[in-house]
């Protein structure tokens, strides 16, 4: 069980971004290493389709990967996405919830295993976000 003052401290570092009030995130459930969100709909965002357009399914894969991570090393390890691969399944059509569970915290990459379901609980978006540790490269935190 994930310490409620890890949390907390997750959240507010969440405050800071202007992408997760963007796409509506809220965090459903969070334990050591993985992670639940949803996401609210805006159809400010939608494509020539009705519903999420791929690219904002992809920010909320991006940032449900971060959250599992940071569940494990803390919200101030400075982290970047090296990589995503994801597959669209089908059409989000109203709000999304997404999950992530990492793979494996490694001393460098941080790859993490993620899922999207439309509001109806239909599986949209499988995939893969993979993080990197900037302090692991001995770079300076952007």
């Amino acid at each position: 069980m994930i310490d409620p003052g890890r949390v907390e401290a997750i959240l507010a570092k969440c405050r800071l971004a202007p992408c997760i009030d963007s796409l509506g995130l809220r965090l459903v459930e969070c334990d050591e290493g993985s992670c639940k969100l949803t996401a609210r709909h805006d159809p400010r965002f939608n494509g020539l389709l009705p519903g999420f357009h791929g690219g904002m399914l992809a920010n909320v894969a991006d940032c449900v990967a971060w959250f599992a991570i940071v569940t494990l090393t803390g919200p101030d390890e400075p982290l970047v996405t090296t990589d995503m691969q994801l597959r669209y399944l089908g059409a989000c059509v109203g709000d999304a919830t997404a999950t992530a569970r990492v793979i494996k915290l490694g001393r460098t990459l941080c790859p993490v295993a993620i899922d999207i379901f439309d509001a109806s609980g239909r599986h949209v978006v499988c995939g893969q976000v993979t993080y990197i540790r900037i302090a692991a490269l001995g770079a300076p935190a952007p």
